[in-house]
């Protein structure tokens, strides 16, 4: 979609550039995809030269906001669950070429299969404001509901830290959808470390929910925060929850 309103793009672009009525760009798959009449200039990222993905000594991986599809998936295609989340999208390799992991955090799209994978993998996010200021947060706690994170005015979102070891516990992975090729409708991970497991539920609610059975229930998770619309109703993707949560607990005891 044409974004008529744009009248500049700033490339490469800093925090400091950041005004009232600008949007940063990533690999722009979820940018362009409805209309921002609001947007008037575009700070392209893309060009910032931040490494995709950089393992750290102490076997953390640091994966850069702008780190592709493609790349992530060339990069850690061993680790299953990895792969399972980069076919979440169900996307051909143009749009594997130019969407972003960054991007799809920040789209905060119920069925955003990065959102599931950086959530089950415990990770954090490092996010820059206007003025250089840096925080970090837990990567269950960025999106808060369908379309919003906690990113103030200006912010961006530079990179996910994951931690070491994180790649090398063992998964469980659900997902259903409406039809073979169609959107998730609810996209279950279980982790099993030495802490028990965790039970990490996306997809079907509006924003992450992470579980620790048997002491939290499913039940925890409000009925007014399972997604409705074209892609399954509320009901629908609370039984699924359910089912796929009984089986991922099963599989991994």
């Amino acid at each position: 979609m044409d974004l008529n309103t744009v009248t500049e793009v700033i490339s490469p672009a800093a925090p400091g550039a950041w005004r009232p009525g600008d949007a940063w760009l990533g690999g722009g798959t979820a940018l362009f995809g409805e209309p921002r009449p609001h947007v008037r200039r575009l700070l392209d990222l893309t060009a910032a030269g931040w490494p995709p993905l950089t393992v750290q000594d102490d076997g953390a991986v640091e994966i850069a906001a702008t780190c592709t599809v493609a790349e992530l998936y060339e990069r850690l295609d061993r680790h299953a669950i990895v792969r399972q989340c980069c076919h979440a999208f169900l996307a051909s390799f143009k749009i594997w070429n130019v969407a972003t992991v960054g991007g799809n955090l920040c789209a905060a799209l119920p069925a955003g299969p990065m959102i599931s994978l950086s959530v089950a993998l415990q990770a954090s996010v490092l996010l820059i404001g206007p003025d250089g200021t840096r925080r970090v947060m837990p990567a269950a706690e960025f999106v808060t509901g369908e379309g919003t994170t906690a990113l103030r005015d200006g912010e961006l979102l530079r990179s996910i830290h994951v931690p070491a070891g994180a790649l090398e516990a063992r998964y469980s992975y659900r997902r259903g959808s409406l039809h073979r090729h169609g959107r998730s409708a609810a996209l279950l991970i279980g982790r099993l470390d030495q802490n028990g497991v965790a039970l990490t539920v996306t997809a079907a609610t509006k924003r992450p929910y992470v579980l620790q059975p048997p002491a939290d229930d499913l039940g925890t998770i409000p009925a007014g925060d399972y997604v409705d619309d074209v892609h399954g109703r509320p009901i629908w993707r609370q039984h699924l929850t359910r089912h796929y949560a009984a089986q991922i607990l099963a599989e991994l005891s």
